[in-house]
C-alpha cells in the first residue's frame, strides 16, 4: 500500500511538505497527505485506473514516470469539516489553488499547473532535474 508518510520522503520533500502544511494550517486549511513513496507496481495499478480497470484516470505515469518512485512528490487534500474537497470547480478551485499557492512557496513545483494533464493534489520537487536524471539514478 502507499505511503502516506512524509517521513518515506526525501528529506529535503519532506521538509518543503512540512513547510507546506504549516503554511496552510497558518491560512486556516486543514491539509490530508494522502501520498508520498509509491511502488512501481502500485504506480503501474494506478496508471492501470480508467485505463483496464474500473475508476477515472487519475495519471499519465507509469511505473519509474513518477516522481513518487524517486520520494520526490506527495498527493494531498484540502479538507473542509473533516471531507475531503475533490472538486475543482467554484469555490473548491479557489481551495486549491489557495492550497497550489502555498505549495509553490514552500519552494514546491504543483501540478494544478500543469497544462496537458492539471493533477491538482500533486506536488513535487526535482531541483529543476527531468525525469530522466532521476531513472539514470540522479539524486537530489
Amino acid at each position: 500500500m502507499a505511503s502516506r508518510s512524509l517521513g518515506d520522503l526525501n528529506p529535503i520533500v519532506g521538509a518543503m511538505a512540512e513547510k507546506h502544511i504549516a503554511l496552510c494550517e497558518a491560512a486556516g486549511i486543514d491539509l490530508l497527505v494522502i501520498c508520498t513513496y509509491r511502488s512501481h507496481e502500485e504506480q503501474d495499478a494506478l496508471y492501470e485506473q480508467g485505463r483496464t480497470t474500473t475508476g477515472p484516470i487519475v495519471t499519465n505515469a507509469r511505473a519509474g514516470q513518477s516522481m513518487h518512485q524517486y520520494r520526490l512528490a506527495y498527493d494531498c487534500v484540502p479538507l473542509i469539516k473533516g471531507k475531503p474537497v475533490w472538486g475543482t470547480t467554484g469555490t473548491n478551485l479557489t481551495l486549491w489553488k489557495k492550497v497550489g499557492a502555498l505549495g509553490k512557496e514552500a519552494g514546491l513545483e504543483w501540478a494544478g499547473d500543469w497544462t496537458t494533464f492539471k493533477e491538482y493534489p500533486h506536488f513535487q520537487f526535482t531541483a529543476g532535474h527531468p525525469l530522466s536524471y532521476f531513472e539514470a539514478g540522479g539524486k537530489i
